[in-house]
């Protein structure tokens, strides 16, 4: 819509600008009428614009139309120059998993030298130190942090692999920014916790440094989900105990009435959605939300498993995954996954602050394949994998690791009609039944990357 109202069309013709200015203002009001149809659309008054939009909607699977280069860059990866190259994203940003898995890509076959920066920061607002609700303190932003600003870190990397000496580099502590560890990452938490005087909650952070990603020295623990609602950790033999106790969690999933975004690994979206760390609750901010403005945990459609109370620190940095056993009486549907650090109550936060870190989705005809969508049988029970973007956080002694579980994350991520058509095709919808297995050999369970907390 923005690139709409900004070309030579509707920079020539007043009519069709005013056109888009008036479909623009109504966006929200498009959001509840989805999915658009030809023709009837925002975009309807630009043909061009519009069958654009379609086209990527209804390419789902994974196939020729989205291997190009600009594109998908694992397709070039051989092709790619060897030569330096830094990769920088941020854990609010919608690229984090492309810039990890480009510099492992780069890395595994021997180009660059290669390294990577990852902020707290929301896609392109790396001079801020907060991202939404949530401020992550004086070392956030990377002007003044990794370095000056930003051109004196891409001037310095220039000066560090394009002139023969260190006697050339430029001013400004060029030469030390250069020298600075291959990994640069944002650990999230360790503040306060209170409110501060902007309104948002001091979780506080502060960058470290590693010689690889993921972390050296990451251990792989696991998170059993149960029936109570508890998240408990397994020792390694309760993968291959067939006899441990089974259950199940059913719910219903009503693509009318989707869990609505608040926050997250979010860019461009305004006004319809926003990135960043909000506590998760209802909000009038946040498109779909309504009175009472509940805690999402409320919804019957929102599963909430949560650890105790952590008895000493625990940081999780790197990738996030969560295994799920899952069935449903639809023939495709969507199961949805976010991880959050729950803040106990404070003066501040009467109810807490439930801090969401990163989210994942998976629609499940892609759960064998991207490229061979495979509809779900009513009631048979399939292993999935959904994986989220990576993250960075110190789960302080006090806090609970949360995983709430769904089968929406509205509008962030497109709704599943259940039907099994194909994308942006549907015009009608089924309520979902769907249940979560528990328990039983090779349990539902959440994959953290725990990092040794200094």
């Amino acid at each position: 819509m923005r690139q709409a109202m900004q070309s030579p069309e509707a920079e020539s013709n007043p009519l069709l600008l005013a056109a888009l200015h008036a479909e623009m203002k109504d966006i929200e009001a498009w959001f509840s009428r989805l999915p658009w149809r030809k023709g009837q659309s925002p975009l309807r008054w630009l043909p061009e614009f519009e069958d654009y939009l379609f086209e990527q909607w209804r390419n789902g699977a994974y196939t020729d139309y989205w291997r190009k280069l600009g594109i998908c860059a694992k397709a070039y990866m051989d092709q790619m120059a060897d030569v330096p190259a830094v990769f920088m994203s941020s854990w609010f940003d919608p690229y984090p998993r492309t810039a990890t898995e480009d510099y492992l890509g780069m890395k595994a076959r021997d180009k660059g030298p290669v390294s990577l920066i990852l902020g707290p920061w929301t896609h392109g607002d790396r001079c801020l130190s907060y991202a939404g609700d949530v401020d992550f303190g004086p070392e956030a932003p990377l002007e003044g942090s990794i370095a000056p600003d930003h051109l004196a870190l891409r001037l310095a990397f220039f000066d560090r692999w394009l002139k023969k000496s260190g006697a050339q580099a430029s001013a400004g502590g060029a030469a030390a920014v250069a020298e600075l560890p291959e990994v640069r990452y944002f650990r999230m938490g360790g503040g306060s916790g209170k409110k501060k005087d902007s309104g948002r909650l001091d979780h506080g952070g502060q960058w470290r440094t590693a010689s690889s990603w993921p972390l050296p020295g990451t251990e792989w623990r696991s998170f059993a989900l149960q029936a109570e609602g508890k998240l408990r950790e397994l020792p390694e033999c309760y993968h291959h105990c067939e006899n441990a106790p089974s259950a199940r969690i059913s719910y219903r999933f009503d693509p009318s009435k989707p869990v609505p975004s608040i926050g997250g690994t979010i860019t461009s979206g305004e006004p319809i959605m926003r990135g960043g760390a909000f506590d998760q609750v209802e909000d009038p901010r946040f498109f779909g939300c309504a009175p009472p403005f509940l805690p999402l945990a409320s919804r019957p459609d929102v599963l909430v498993f949560e650890t105790d109370e952590l008895e000493e620190d625990l940081e999780v940095t790197g990738p996030v995954a969560l295994h799920l056993k899952v069935s449903s009486d639809c023939p495709d549907t969507d199961f949805t996954l976010k991880l959050i650090d729950l803040y106990p109550p404070s003066k501040d936060y009467p109810r807490g602050f439930a801090m969401n870190l990163t989210d994942g989705i998976l629609r499940a005809r892609y759960r064998n394949s991207w490229e061979n969508p495979q509809p779900m049988e009513p009631g048979q029970i399939y292993e999935i994998k959904i994986e989220a973007f990576p993250t960075s956080n110190l789960f302080r002694r006090g806090h609970r690791i949360r995983l709430d579980v769904s089968s929406s994350n509205f509008p962030h991520f497109d709704v599943n009609p259940n039907t099994g058509e194909v994308e942006g095709t549907a015009r009608s919808f089924r309520v979902a039944t769907n249940t979560v297995h528990l328990g039983g050999f090779s349990p539902s369970r959440l994959v953290l990357p725990v990092i040794p907390a200094i």
